[in-house]
Parts: structure tokens; sequence; C-alpha cells
């Protein structure tokens, strides 16, 4: 799914052999992967991909353009399913050399 996240300068971090991606348009549709989900669904979306090991890594990205408080609700829809190791995800830096 295309999302044009904000650039972060962060070191990456090595990801699961299978990461989930969970992610939020800028219309605020959700995505898990490539299937589109209703927010009443995403706990179980996010058990169905995970076998429901709330011990996995769910890897947010969102669009620039959606709003900080629309990313706030969609961490808490994650938590109130009981997935708490969150990482958010965001376009690696061009270095120039």
């Amino acid at each position: 799914m295309a999302v044009d996240p904000p650039v972060s300068a962060a070191q990456p971090q090595a990801r699961p052999d299978k990461p989930i991606f969970l992610t939020v348009k800028a219309d605020h549709p959700l995505a898990l992967g490539e299937t589109a989900i209703v927010a009443d669904g995403l706990a179980t979306a996010l058990d169905t991909a995970s076998g429901s090991d709330k011990e996995q890594r769910v890897f947010s990205r969102a669009d620039k353009e959606v709003a900080h408080g629309e990313l706030v609700e969609t961490m808490n829809l994650l938590r109130a399913a009981g997935y708490l190791k969150v990482a958010l995800v965001g376009l690696e830096a061009q270095t120039t050399q």
C-alpha cells in the first residue's frame, strides 16, 4: 500500500521475517498489510495476522498528511487490542556523499 511517510534520520532497526504493517492513510482508512480494514475490526485482524501473539511488534506507518490526533487514535486502538509493542516507520533519510 503506497504511503508517503515523513523522513527519519534514525538508524534502521532489524525487522522480523514477516512483519505486521499497519498503515494509516491521509483520509484515515486503515490497512493491515495490503488489506483494508475498519477500525472496529482491527483487533480481530491483528489476532489473525499474529496468531494472537500480542507480543509481536506492529510496524505502524502513516502518510505525512495524517493528523497527529488520528495517529494517536490508531495507537489507542492498538493498545485496546492488547498490542503494546509498536514501532513507527518512516522513510530513511537519503545521504549524499
